[in-house]
C-alpha cells in the first residue's frame, strides 16, 4: 500500500513544559494538542485535530480509501469529520449497510455496499465500528480478506488487543478509544498500536482521528482508566451542566436561559484551559476574589466533596471497565 504523508514538524515545546525539543512519554504522547497543560504531556507532533487541519496536507485520494465495517453514529461522525477536514474525499470512503443507515452515508457522498466483503477488499484501512459483542464475529467472518496489508482499526470498548490480532489473524492492528464528542467534531480519542503497526500507520489513524477532535497515543494498560474519563467523562460533564442550570433556575433564571449560560461556561472554561496551558487550579485561583461570590461557591463543593466524587466516578467506571474487558 503506497501512501503519502506529509509529515509535520517536530515542535518545541512551550515554556510552560520547559522549551525543549517534544520528547515520547513512555506510557503516552500527544497526536493532537496544541498547547500541552504541563511537563507531564510531551508534544511531539504537530496538532492533528480539526483546528489545523487546513495546514496539513490530505492523503492522496487515489492511493487510499478508507472502510467502516459498521455504519452507526461514531462510523458516520469519523467519515463527516474526515470529509470535512479534507482528509480524504467522500468518494474514497465505504461502508456496507441495507438498512436505515445507508442514507446517512450516502447524503455526503460515501460508497454504501451490499456487503462487508465488498468494503475489505477494496479499501486500505479498514476500521471496525461495532459493539463489543459482535467485534469477534464481525472480525472471523472476514478474516480470509484481512491481508497483513491492509492497516485494520477497532473502536470497540474493552475489546483489547490481543484478542483483535488473534482473531484477524495478523497484528497489524489499531485500537482507538473515542468518545461521543466526536459527532460534533471535540472528540478526545486514545489510541494503541498492535505489534505490527508502524509510526506511520499510527500517523495515519491520527490524521483521520483528529479530524473529529483530538487523539493521544498511550500504552493499552491505560486504556481502563481512559475509559473511566474521557469515555464516560461526557456524562459526568453533562451532569454538572444540569446540576448548574437547575440552580440557576432555584436562583431565579429561565430554564433556557440557565441551561445556555450552563453549557457556555463549561466549554470556555475547557477552552482557557486547553489554550493557555495554564493548571485548572491557577485559573481557578484567578476568579477566586478573597470574601468573593465564586470562593463562598467552590467553598460549598469543598463541603460536599465535589473533588472526591469526580475523582470516584472515574475510579469505578474505570474499574468497571476492567471487569467488562475481563469477560
Amino acid at each position: 500500500m503506497d501512501i503519502i504523508l506529509t509529515l509535520p514538524h517536530r515542535l518545541l515545546i512551550s515554556d510552560q513544559c520547559g522549551a525543549t525539543e517534544g520528547v515520547v512519554s513512555p506510557s503516552y504522547s500527544v497526536y493532537a494538542s496544541s498547547n500541552p497543560l504541563s511537563s507531564s504531556i510531551h508534544c511531539y507532533f504537530k496538532c492533528f485535530d480539526s483546528s489545523t487541519m487546513s495546514s496539513i496536507q490530505p492523503i492522496p485520494a487515489d492511493t487510499f480509501k478508507l472502510g467502516f465495517i459498521g455504519a452507526g453514529k461514531m462510523a458516520e461522525s469519523i467519515a463527516r469529520g474526515v470529509v470535512k477536514s479534507g482528509v480524504l474525499p467522500a468518494s474514497r470512503i465505504q461502508t456496507a449497510h441495507k438498512g436505515a443507515r445507508r442514507a446517512a452515508f450516502e447524503s455526503f457522498g460515501a460508497s454504501v455496499f451490499e456487503n462487508n466483503n465488498q468494503v475489505v477488499e477494496n479499501c486500505d484501512v479498514v476500521i471496525f465500528s461495532v459493539k463489543p459483542q459482535v467485534a469477534k464475529d464481525a472480525i472471523l467472518q472476514l478474516r480470509p480478506l484481512l491481508s497483513q496489508k491492509k492497516l485494520l482499526v477497532s473502536v470497540a470498548a474493552g475489546v483489547k488487543l490481543k484478542d483483535l490480532q488473534e482473531w484477524a489473524g495478523h497484528d497489524r492492528f489499531i485500537r482507538v478509544m473515542p468518545n461521543t464528542p466526536a459527532a460534533v467534531g471535540e472528540g478526545a480519542s486514545v489510541m494503541s498500536l498492535g505489534a505490527g503497526a508502524t509510526q506511520e500507520d499510527g500517523e495515519i489513524i491520527a490524521k483521520l482521528f483528529g479530524a473529529v477532535g483530538k487523539i493521544w497515543k498511550a500504552d493499552e494498560k491505560l486504556f481502563d482508566a481512559v475509559t473511566g474519563l474521557s469515555g464516560s467523562g461526557p456524562a459526568y460533564i453533562f451532569l454538572v451542566i444540569e446540576a448548574l442550570a437547575d440552580g440557576a433556575v432555584a436562583a431565579g433564571l429561565p430554564r433556557e436561559l440557565a441551561l445556555g449560560l450552563a453549557s457556555q461556561t463549561v466549554l470556555g472554561a475547557a477552552s482557557m484551559v486547553s489554550q493557555t496551558g495554564r493548571h485548572p487550579g491557577q485559573l481557578k485561583d484567578d476568579v477566586t476574589s478573597p470574601g468573593g461570590t465564586t470562593i463562598a461557591g467552590v467553598h460549598e463543593l469543598e463541603k460536599s466533596g465535589f473533588r472526591g466524587i469526580l475523582m470516584n466516578a472515574v475510579v469505578a467506571a474505570a474499574k468497571r471497565s476492567r471487569e467488562l474487558s475481563q469477560n
